[in-house]
């Protein structure tokens, strides 16, 4: 799955509660959901067999703390470094990253007006 610079690319539903959302949105829209992990931790909604989004499930890290449920989205960038330190010289603060994970590096930041976002480079693209 390509990662256009500077375009949303990605968005994903972080849940504790994975079985009620696959059935909400399997019933709504009509998604069905693969698993990507063997831990059941992070599902693949697809429509028509394609992807359309990631679920996360929010369970055993801090991080996850006060945060509730929500539906979180990514920007792709050529070069995460760049975008990374443009982004924290207008005034962004890192969160978490960055990390690599499914072949993406990707950084979870605090904009500067507050608003997290998601950063994510595919690997297989980089030069």
């Amino acid at each position: 799955m390509s990662h256009p610079h500077a375009e949303f690319c990605w968005t994903e539903l972080m849940t504790r509660d994975p079985e009620r959302a696959k059935a909400f949105y399997a019933t709504t829209l009509g998604w069905t959901f693969t698993p990507h992990d063997d831990a059941g931790t992070y599902w693949i909604a697809r429509k028509d067999d394609r992807p359309v989004a990631g679920m996360l499930v929010m369970e055993g890290e801090a991080f996850f703390d006060g945060v509730p449920d929500n539906w979180f989205c990514y920007i792709g960038t050529d070069d995460l470094d760049a975008t990374l330190k443009a982004a924290q010289e207008a005034g962004a603060q890192v969160l978490r990253g960055p990390f690599e994970a499914a072949g993406y590096r990707i950084v979870i930041l605090r904009d500067a007006t507050g608003a997290a976002i998601g950063f994510s480079q595919d690997l297989s693209e980089a030069a």
